[in-house]
């Protein structure tokens, strides 16, 4: 859902007409007929000589990879452990690369050191192993089903007993055993997906298109600007942290706490919070998300659960903690659960069905049964007459630089039967064998995800965790540990077809920017080798410097590990464990959530934009409103940037964003550090204390 859904393409050419007034006419390419093609990209480049695939791998470009790696890692982490929406960040880490680059080859041109000039797949590169890296924070499960084992998460669901505490190395070792399968599992088909049936992959053209852009002459002096803008948001955002952090010695205080719309809706999570992170993901995220996720808030704090509340005593005791999943909480949970699955579902099943009809129509048009063309094996007419310059340049660098299948297979072998002896030493609850048959059918399922997000630009990596957490859970049963089995192997499953499609993504990124097959795959290994240590070394860093991570009420309440755990438990324990009439109400958001969906289908794109989603309405569900009110925000002013200057909106509000959202991220780090030393904040700014609020409370109410 973080994913950019938006599509860019190259260009669409001028009429015949303007042909002499086009400076760059000696660009445009003829198709048959004497039809005018789209600007050709590569003739831009063509008198740039393409570098090897290990000049493409310098030293510098993973220097400067492992630096945002670092930061984009704490973005990752700190939006997992407050509400789990995380926007596409591949246009900021190709901005970053190219601004850090740039300035290093700059100043060493200057020296008379340059000794390699820095190009776009050199650019490509640091993408790629920035995104590879930062993408293990989110499948690594830091706020999901990793974080959902542990003991703080088990207090906060009904079953206390089935847990693991986290400890640094194990979840290391967790994800390098699991991590690396992904990739290995559809090396084989890159020429299918790329080449042979042409997958759009939304986000990976934006961003070659992007960093193709960055290395002409009028795109540097954009970028330039655009890095500008990010530095002064970057800034502003990093010192409005450090100055909240100073009125923050205590609970219920600073300008978090804040009761900006009154005290009626601060008590039920209506309130701006003063973020800089969520305001800059909502001019990010598209405006149907974040209205989705308020209309959600509304819905379930401004309607739902006052109401079940006053039922308190009928339908769960009224003596019950506000934590405990028998009351209020349960609802809260469950009735987000259906909503997330009854979407996720759907969306399987769509994917999947549109997954199946345009690998059937694609082998039907080209004629090649049901042997699926693998990366070393040649298919017929690669390059056509009517194929274009940049078509045939491109297609011919991406099949210069073969990876073997033999090697992509011995690896996937040789890393199962690793893991195979390995998972059930860390966790005995996972049997060998339920982790063969995962493997059995997880090339398959890489496969789907990465065709169907070719064809969508979206990912089901977290669907099939969940189709994992029940189907291993319910085979494990109560007595044998299901929980924990079932959250180990949906993180086994999400690793895999994560970094599958991330792969895919990147292969086609790699395409369009001429980058070698062979080093988008080594920087997508290096990136994921960085991942696999510099993410659980910044989630430890949170869990050791905020005591509370994973309470509701916390700065950092984790809301999808407490949402994982509770599936597994469901999956493992039936239906038993819900509070009364919340099967029915579970059922009919189910519906509801299948219901929206197949109306938004029907409608058809103009008319079903305007139509909620239910997986983003369903995230307030649990933690509040609150962060949708700072998202709305953000929508707001963008939309306002729009309508005064779109094509500086257009311009410089991802550079923006990605300055409030950056800035704000890596102000967690000193934040973390002064809470591990033990330095307080100075100043404990109470708008109103609990004391006051419940005087005044009384008094607008005094029955």
């Amino acid at each position: 859902m973080g994913q950019d859904q938006r599509e860019n393409e190259v260009g669409n050419g001028r009429d015949r007409e303007e042909e002499e007034n086009d400076p760059n006419q000696k660009n445009k390419v003829r198709g048959v007929g004497g039809e005018e093609e789209a600007l050709s990209v590569e003739r831009t480049f063509e008198n740039q000589e393409v570098p090897s695939w290990r000049q493409q791998l310098t030293v510098r470009a993973f220097v400067v990879s492992f630096m945002l790696s670092i930061l984009f890692s704490f973005i990752v982490m700190k939006l997992n452990l407050t509400t789990g929406i995380i926007p596409s960040l591949n246009v900021s880490a190709g901005l970053l690369g190219f601004f850090f680059v740039k300035t290093w080859t700059k100043f060493l041109s200057k020296s008379g050191l340059l000794k390699q000039p820095f190009t776009r797949q050199e650019n490509t590169v640091i993408q790629t192993c920035v995104v590879a890296s930062s993408g293990i924070a989110f499948s690594g499960g830091f706020g999901s089903y990793l974080f959902g084992m542990s003991g703080r998460i088990a207090n906060e669901s009904s079953d206390t007993s089935d847990f693991k505490d986290p400890s640094l190395s194990w979840i290391i070792g967790f994800l390098f055993v699991v991590s690396f399968l992904g990739l290995f599992s559809v090396v084989p088909l890159r020429k299918i997906m790329i080449i042979d049936f042409k997958l759009t992959y939304p986000s990976g053209t934006a961003t070659a298109h992007l960093i193709n852009s960055f290395h002409t002459p009028e795109g540097a002096k954009l970028a330039k600007k655009q890095v500008r803008t990010l530095g002064k948001f970057f800034s502003f955002s990093f010192l409005w942290g450090f100055f909240q952090w100073f009125y923050t010695a205590g609970e219920d205080c600073g300008f978090n706490s804040f009761p900006s719309l009154g005290l009626k809706a601060y008590k039920n999570k209506f309130y701006f919070d003063f973020s800089a992170t969520y305001i800059g993901v909502g001019m990010i995220c598209p405006y149907i998300v974040n209205i989705s996720v308020l209309l959600g808030g509304i819905l379930s704090w401004g309607l739902m659960w006052p109401l079940i509340d006053s039922r308190k005593g009928d339908w769960f005791p009224s003596d019950l903690s506000s934590t405990s999943m028998h009351g209020l909480q349960g609802y809260k949970v469950f009735i987000a659960i259906a909503m997330i699955l009854g979407d996720g579902l759907y969306n399987f099943f769509k994917v999947v069905g549109r997954t199946l009809s345009g690998l059937y129509s694609q082998l039907k048009q080209k004629d090649i049964g049901v042997i699926l063309p693998v990366a070393d094996r040649s298919s017929p007419a690669s390059t056509t007459p009517e194929t274009s310059f940049d078509d045939q340049r491109r297609t011919q660098l991406f099949l210069k630089d073969q990876i073997p299948t033999w090697f992509a297979i011995a690896g996937y072998v040789a890393i199962a039967a690793i893991s195979i002896g390995t998972l059930p030493q860390l966790f005995p609850q996972l049997k060998w064998y339920y982790i063969v048959v995962i493997y059995l059918f997880a090339p398959t399922l890489a496969f789907c995800n990465a065709y169907g997000c070719g064809l969508t630009d979206w990912s089901l990596a977290s669907t099939y965790g969940k189709l994992a957490i029940f189907t291993i859970g319910a085979w494990a049963g109560a007595s044998h540990g299901g929980v924990l089995a079932g959250l180990a192997a949906c993180g086994v499953m999400m690793n895999i077809v994560s970094t599958a499609s991330d792969l895919s993504q990147d292969f086609k990124t790699g395409y369009l920017t001429l980058a070698s097959p062979r080093s988008m795959f080594v920087s997508q290994v290096i990136g994921t080798a960085m991942g696999c240590v510099v993410s659980p070394c910044v989630f430890w860093l949170f869990y050791k410097a905020f005591q509370d991570l994973g309470t509701p009420d916390s700065e950092y309440p984790a809301p999808n590990a407490v949402v994982f755990r509770n599936m597994a438990i469901l999956g493992v324990e039936g239906f038993s464990s819900l509070p009364k009439n919340c099967l029915l109400l579970c059922y009919v958001f189910f519906g509801a959530a299948i219901l929206i969906n197949l109306i938004k289908d029907c409608v058809g794109k103009q008319r079903g934009r305007f139509i909620p989603i239910p997986m983003a309405m369903a995230i307030p569900f649990y933690i509040g409103p609150y962060f949708a009110i700072d998202m709305c925000i953000g929508s707001l002013i963008l939309f306002v940037w729009e309508k005064i200057n779109k094509a500086k909106a257009d311009a410089f509000a991802p550079a923006v964003a990605s300055g409030l959202i950056c800035g704000d991220g890596i102000w967690t780090l000193p934040a973390s550090i002064l809470a591990l030393a033990g330095v307080q904040p100075p100043i404990c700014m109470k708008f109103l204390s609990r004391a006051t609020n419940a005087r005044v409370d009384k008094f607008l109410n005094p029955s």
